[in-house]
């Protein structure tokens, strides 16, 4: 056999073994356990994993890779086949969940009540230092973004975008019977950096089914300030990433279509989630508002079409976080980091009122995302009833 063929023949033989290895971490990524791992590489999870593969994208979300795109642009086999692989991975999304199993976190839906029910002023919160470092987010100037007004874009999708297709006239508006708003937490579990002596039981980095210390804790907070403003609210503190993180946005959004069929009158959906900010060394930073340094900084993350899925009301979404983050940004012109648009539909295409919440980052106290949390609530109340 001649060098260049058996160079080449090697060079095949070791990228493939790369593959297999890359595709054998990610399936077994999730799993907590030997035996778990070696179901995560058998079975029907197959091929779904090889199909998440081929996308591009491991863990979670609906966009090729830039190399897998590359792939399907110049290969013309695959690209015939680009429709068939987009349309199977939506398939996946939408499956139903697993039925509950023994332990599971689910400790039901909150109907919290109209205001003149509801259980009066809320009591002040006291906000203790964490110890972590603190960081304002801004735009240093508007290159790279899309800005409208006094709001700031940044597009990270596929899908274009220009200035002049946005505007605060989104369509999604309050109904007359309640409940208008419905909170669900597709990562329940993410949670916060506590004051010393006030630490959780974590199950992972920053993770807890303590929903006194997780995000779920976080959206109580935001609905009983909505219903004080005589919004109706539905919130679901079902920990859809326990015990599997993979798979959370299916389990979700099957929640999420749940509701809107026993509850036509909902028009809003929120989806509360935090971010993590840390640095080369892998240290935590909290992110802080500079006109209230007891507020973690917000970020509105909206889906679009750009991975190919289908989602033809994106822009609707994307117009209602304008129009909320350029009330709030009245106030406090740094609560809010830019707002974030990728390929990902993160269950958004359910309603033309859909916004994914990242409260603070996990270098935030609790205390800190909880004070973000009435500040986006009283500034999402506003703008729908056009105060």
């Amino acid at each position: 056999m001649k060098k260049p063929l058996r160079r080449a023949l090697r060079t095949g033989v070791s990228l493939m073994l790369s593959l297999t290895a890359l595709w054998a971490v990610a399936a077994a990524a999730p799993a907590e356990s030997l035996d778990e791992a070696a179901r995560s590489l058998g079975g029907s999870a197959l091929p779904l994993a090889l199909l998440r593969f081929e996308r591009g994208d491991f863990f979670s979300g609906s966009a090729l890779s830039l190399p897998t795109a590359l792939a399907l642009r110049v290969t013309p086999m695959l690209l015939s086949q680009e429709r068939a692989v987009t349309e199977a991975w939506s398939d996946e999304l939408q499956q139903l969940p697993e039925p509950s199993r023994d332990g599971e976190d689910d400790e039901g839906t909150v109907l919290n009540a109209a205001p003149d029910e509801a259980a009066g002023e809320l009591p002040p919160i006291t906000v203790r230092d964490n110890g972590v470092p603190a960081m304002t987010l801004r735009p240093s100037d508007p290159e790279g973004y899309v800005v409208y007004r006094n709001v700031y874009v940044n597009n990270a999708s596929s899908a274009s975008l220009d200035a002049a297709e946005l505007s605060f006239d989104f369509s999604a508006a309050l109904t007359e019977d309640a409940p208008q708003v419905l909170i669900v937490h597709t990562h329940g579990c993410e949670a916060y950096t506590m004051p010393t002596g006030e630490e959780y039981a974590e199950t992972d980095d920053h993770r807890t089914l303590d929903s006194s210390c997780n995000v779920v804790r976080v959206g109580d907070e935001i609905a009983r300030v909505l219903s004080d403003a005589g919004i109706g609210v539905l919130h679901d503190r079902t920990l859809h990433d326990y015990p599997s993180y993979s798979g959370a946005y299916n389990r979700s959004l099957a929640t999420i279509e749940k509701y809107l069929r026993d509850y036509p009158s909902i028009t809003y959906v929120f989806d509360v989630h935090r971010d993590a900010v840390a640095d080369a060394a892998g240290r935590n930073y909290k992110l802080i508002c500079a006109e209230e340094p007891n507020a973690a900084q917000l970020e509105f993350v909206i889906g679009s079409n750009g991975g190919g899925l289908e989602h033809p009301r994106w822009k609707e979404n994307l117009k209602l976080a304008c129009a909320v983050q350029s009330t709030l940004l009245r106030d406090y012109p740094t609560l809010l980091r830019p707002i974030i648009v990728r390929n990902s539909r993160y269950n958004q295409q359910a309603t033309p009122g859909s916004l994914l919440i990242e409260v603070g980052a996990a270098g935030n106290s609790l205390e800190e995302a909880l004070v973000a949390a009435r500040l986006f609530a009283d500034g999402f109340a506003r703008t729908v009833k056009g105060e």
